[in-house]
This record gives structure tokens, C-alpha cells and sequence, in this order.
């Protein structure tokens, strides 16, 4: 990790095809699991090992919520957007397999299209696919959406 500041990404520095990655360096943690989860997703396969090894999941299992937050996490630490990650919906989201104690995660975010706004000429669409693997290189997280990202100021063009 560098001690600079990264440069602020605007929507012309981006490309259909641009693939961008993120690998953390910390394993997803049963305590963090069960935080997470008593907090927002107070369910018993995420909190209770015995409860979560009868359950659909057959272990301690992450909410997809927390799966979710984790990928945000990652998301911002990988593209420096000038005004930050503002999502402008969702096309797809899905958890393919559950976020286990012990995972460690990675982001592979692809630019799938740009679209730039007719009626508001500073901004434009950045559509996007954000996958997250495990250490295994299994998806815990796939989404399709956009992102709203500013255009380049006029005088820098």
C-alpha cells in the first residue's frame, strides 16, 4: 500500500472492458459474522454455530448483507470516483454461496458500458459487474448495476 493519494477517477477515465481488482488481506471472522448479524440480520445461521449446523446453510454462515457491506468496502478502496460511489440501481444481485468464517475475499469490478447524460451533461452512467470470490475462487457475490459518476470539468477537457 502506498502512502499517496489516488488520483479522483472521473467518467472519462473509464472504458468498457476495464477491470479492476481488490484482494483483502483479512479473513472474515465468526465474531465479525455474528456482529454483523445481531446488528442488522438477527437470523440463527448467523449467529449460532449449533443452530446454523442444522440449518439450509449447514454451518455459520455470513448474511448476504454483510457480504454486501464487505464488497462496498472493497469497492471504494478500488475506484477513486470524484464525489464517491453513488449506485443508481441494480440490475442483478445475487449470492451464489455463503461467506464462511475464514473466507478471504477479493473484488473483481468490470465496466461493462458508459453512458453519458444528455440532459445532464456533467454526469454520466457508469454500468458495472462486481464479483466477489473467495479464497477458493468461488463467487459469494455477483451484481450488475450503476453507478452515477461526474464528467471531467469543462475547463479540464
Amino acid at each position: 500500500m502506498t502512502n499517496s493519494t489516488p488520483r479522483l477517477l472521473y467518467l472519462e477515465d473509464f472504458s468498457a472492458g476495464q477491470i479492476f481488482h481488490f484482494q483483502s488481506d483479512e479473513p472474515v471472522s465468526a465474531a465479525a459474522i455474528k456482529e454483523f448479524a445481531s446488528a442488522y440480520d438477527p437470523q440463527p445461521f448467523h449467529l449460532d454455530e449449533a443452530a446454523a449446523a442444522a440449518s439450509f446453510f449447514g454451518g455459520l454462515a455470513a448474511s448476504g448483507w454483510h457480504t454486501a457491506a464487505l464488497t462496498m468496502r472493497m469497492l471504494v478502496d478500488t475506484l477513486p470516483i470524484q464525489g464517491g460511489i453513488i449506485g443508481a440501481g441494480f440490475e442483478e444481485f445475487r449470492w451464489p454461496r455463503p461467506t464462511r468464517p475464514g473466507d478471504v475475499l477479493r473484488l473483481e469490478a468490470e465496466v461493462l458500458d458508459l453512458k453519458f447524460s444528455q440532459s445532464k451533461p456533467q454526469q454520466g452512467f457508469l454500468k458495472h459487474r462486481l464479483t466477489t470470490f473467495n479464497q477458493d475462487n468461488q463467487p459469494v457475490l455477483i451484481m450488475t448495476g450503476n453507478l452515477l459518476v461526474p464528467r471531467q470539468p469543462q475547463s479540464a477537457q
